[in-house]
């Protein structure tokens, strides 16, 4: 049996939903707050197209934690598209146990402690590896990490928030949160949108504001978010 790992694995309802933003927040929350944390993507595509201002995911999550952007993404693709097609496209494979074992490495320190560890997933959880079944919500499975969903504030996100729980619950995921982000409070959509899904979930639904991209801004983002109670020890498996 596995060591139990220690964290939390964020995932969305969507692409460009500000997951990765959120994933830099929680490393940036938890190192400003003296925990030794790292970072792990499984796979980055899109190298191909320009940069975002703030950097690419891993640049992104490299600069909050301290580690290497190389380190963070071991597979990065240049096309921007699902991962199981930028693998065969550059002749790689994705596969499950490979990728968990990244994961359980990234997890664990030189003298064997197990270490916090933020996976940031790509787009939502049912966005495949490979064409046989493995996807995202394959991986949280075998890593058993509570996830925290990154969903929009505005129209149609109650139903993509309550879409990604039922696939989650339908495996036995733990869901710990949903973050409706970027966040401007005043608009009485969002509030509503926020107070349903707070209703009918059974979720916590807490909002990320708007924030400047250095790692001090982004853990200010964070104040008043439960982001200790997210990251907790996974199942042993």
């Amino acid at each position: 049996m596995s060591p139990a790992l220690h964290g939390v694995l964020v995932t969305a309802t969507d692409t460009d939903v500000g997951k990765s933003v959120l994933a830099a927040a929680i490393c940036a929350r938890l190192r400003a707050d003296g925990v030794d944390v790292v970072a792990h993507k499984s796979a980055v595509t899109g190298l191909d197209d320009p940069a975002p201002p703030h950097g690419r995911d891993h640049e992104l999550l490299a600069r909050c934690t301290g580690q290497d952007p190389e380190e963070i993404a071991p597979r990065r693709y240049g096309p921007a598209v699902s991962p199981h097609l930028a693998a065969e496209l550059a002749g790689d494979q994705l596969r499950l146990p490979d990728l968990v074992a990244a994961v359980r490495a990234a997890g664990t320190a030189p003298d064997g402690a197990l270490r916090t560890i933020v996976v940031e997933g790509i787009g939502g959880l049912l966005v495949p590896f490979d064409r046989r079944g493995t996807d995202v919500r394959a991986l949280a499975v075998e890593l058993g990490l509570p996830l925290v969903v990154a969903a929009r504030p505005g129209l149609g996100t109650i139903n993509h928030v309550l879409l990604t729980l039922e696939a989650a619950r339908a495996v036995g995921l733990e869901v710990r949160g949903v973050v409706l982000t970027p966040w401007d409070d005043g608009d009485p959509l969002a509030d509503d949108n926020r107070r349903t899904l707070a209703e009918s979930s059974g979720v916590p639904v807490d909002v990320l504001p708007r924030t400047a991209m250095d790692p001090a801004s982004l853990a200010r983002a964070t104040d008043g978010l439960p982001v200790q109670a997210w990251v907790a020890s996974a199942v042993a498996r």
